[in-house]
């Protein structure tokens, strides 16, 4: 094998012989000669036309710094000073920063407009994460249009005829939708054209006509979703684009929103104009008014997009108000081992949120909320709302939980007795003349009492130190008044026929009117009775008065009335 690897030619079994000449030598000169040219000839193309109009262009503007899209993650930093609260401003037209966040100031629009005007912190922001710009569309916008020009208006102008509230559309019209007339109105009566907030809502509803209107839209999905962002300026729109075809609109707000439902439906009110006549948990009915016209609404410009939200102060801090960061550092310990109050679900209804907090406080300084599974800002607002709802201190979010301290000026929401207990049973002399606390109640339970006691419902007792045997005797010869009223109808019967002619005659005279706890539409509750009067279980379910047929005293009118019409003319 080494002999092999010294031969020039170790091919061992060389070809026979044969009659080809072998191939002649590579040449190294004239290698251009040597190629053979390809089977399809490479086509020569002319060189490109060089455009006049290219020469004479002017070179491109620098770019706009409005299209660079500033991420939440950006480097972008900009303080803002407590001393100038205008950020940026084109003319009329400026960024404000305020106690209530980042607004927009627009000439002419009746209050200052916001991305969201029900969840903004209470806190001052500190800085800017992207340049201030007007997130409306042209001309209200420094940044330039990026959108398609408009189409061009043809020639022949086509007469559109234009419906509103006031002048509807004929029953019946193809190619027309349904748009919804004002209302409701009283017989005899037509809307008014109608300016201000209190002209367009009219007369307040009865408590039938909230009937009417709310009961069609109970189990209907027609509705406006409020979710973690809350009232947003564009929801606006949308409210009266559901009131173009219907009286009343349905919210339906879910997540952190609904940890306060009373500051929801507070701005719904002011921004929208609105009523709102019933609410149930998290869903809202607003009623749009008597002499709503959709052709007069406040019309806004819409936002194009959201902006960035400014820099907040932190809500966790290493010492907090009222701690040192050691004492801080071990109510964080405790709270490791502590047992959450409560677990709260994702897109969830926080109504009793609040109260819970509170309760949980009477038993332990600390609380702690499970928020495992929701997104990380939605738990940071909770935690933002309960530190000014309840109010507490904040000491972390760790493991997605929300750990709480009452802090240091705590009060119970139950007062302490002001006398202590006597001991061995005996009553001490201070008990005895202490005063009667005087519990101070809204003036609808005051009338919901009055009218049980003159209903013979209710028993109010003159003396408050009694026995416990004159305690029963009281109830007893109660319960035997209250089994009377029960079984007895609540009309006036007369047998007699001069009983039946006087009866008439107070009647003809007007002496006998209507009970005063009964209004004009037949319920015992007044015309300003809010949507919490509503049963829980059914809050349409109306009152069966029922009585014997022919023993009212209509009745009695009736029958002389037809009397008189049989009787033949003298």
């Amino acid at each position: 094998m080494p002999a092999l690897a010294k031969l020039l030619n170790p091919n061992l079994f060389p070809s026979l012989p044969s009659n080809r000449h072998p191939p002649p030598p590579p040449t190294t000169t004239g290698t251009s000669s040597s190629r053979r040219s390809p089977p399809i000839p490479i086509p020569k193309y002319p060189p490109p036309l060089k455009s006049k109009k290219a020469q004479n262009d002017p070179p491109p503007p620098p770019p706009n710094p409005a299209f660079k899209t500033h991420h939440r993650n950006s480097r972008y930093y900009r303080p803002i000073k407590p001393d100038s609260p205008v950020v940026s401003s084109d003319g009329d037209r400026s960024v404000v920063i305020g106690e209530s966040g980042v607004s927009y100031l627009l000439p002419g629009a009746p209050f200052e407009f916001q991305y969201s005007y029900s969840e903004t912190p209470s806190a001052r922001p500190l800085a800017m994460r992207e340049p201030a710009f007007l997130p409306f569309a042209p001309p209200t916008m420094p940044r330039p249009w990026t959108g398609k020009a408009p189409l061009k208006s043809s020639k022949k102008k086509k007469k559109i005829p234009l419906f509103d509230s006031f002048d509807p559309p004929p029953p019946g019209k193809k190619g027309v939708k349904y748009v919804e007339m004002p209302g409701p109105l009283h017989l005899g009566k037509r809307p008014k054209e109608g300016r201000t907030r209190e002209e367009i809502l009219g007369e307040p509803l009865k408590r039938w006509e909230i009937k009417m209107l709310v009961k069609p839209h109970l189990s209907d999905n027609r509705q406006v979703n409020l979710g973690r962002d809350g009232l947003t300026h564009n929801m606006l729109e949308l409210v009266h684009l559901h009131w173009k075809r219907r009286r009343v609109c349905k919210v339906r707000c879910r997540g952190v929103p609904t940890v306060d439902m009373d500051n929801v439906c507070r701005h719904l009110e002011e921004k929208t104009g609105g009523k709102i006549i019933h609410r149930v948990g998290g869903v809202v009915y607003l009623f749009r008014g008597r002499n709503y016209n959709y052709r007069t609404r406040p019309q806004y410009p819409l936002m194009l997009w959201k902006p960035a939200a400014p820099v907040y102060p932190k809500l966790i801090q290493e010492a907090p108000e009222g701690l040192t960061k050691a004492e801080a550092d071990d109510l964080r310990k405790k709270g490791k081992n502590l047992l959450p109050i409560c677990k709260l679900a994702k897109n969830g209804i926080y109504l009793t949120l609040v109260k819970d907090v509170r309760n949980a406080f009477e038993g332990s300084p600390l609380a702690k909320i499970d928020c495992r599974g929701m997104h990380a800002s939605d738990y940071k607002k909770l935690g933002a709302k309960l530190k000014d709802l309840v109010p507490c201190v904040l000491l972390s979010f760790d493991d997605e939980q929300i750990l709480m301290w009452r802090g240091k000026d705590w009060k119970s929401m139950y007062p302490e007795p002001t006398v202590p207990l006597a001991e061995k049973g005996k009553i001490d002399d201070a008990c005895k003349a202490r005063d009667v606390k005087k519990i101070i109640s809204s003036p609808k339970m005051t009338s919901l009492w009055e009218r049980a006691i003159q209903s013979s419902k209710a028993l109010l007792l003159d003396e408050l130190n009694l026995s416990p045997d004159d305690l029963l005797k009281r109830v007893e010869e109660f319960e035997g008044i209250t089994q009377a009223t029960e079984h007895s109808y609540p009309a006036l019967i007369l047998s007699s026929e001069r009983a039946t002619g006087s009866s008439v005659a107070a009647y003809e005279d007007g002496s006998t009117s209507q009970s005063e706890d009964y209004t004009e539409d037949g319920f015992p509750y007044g015309d300003d009775d809010e949507y919490d009067d509503f049963c829980e279980n059914d809050p349409f379910e109306e009152a069966d008065w029922s009585a014997p047929l022919g023993s009212l005293p209509v009745d009695s009118l009736t029958e002389k009335l037809s009397q008189d019409q049989k009787r033949p003319n003298s």
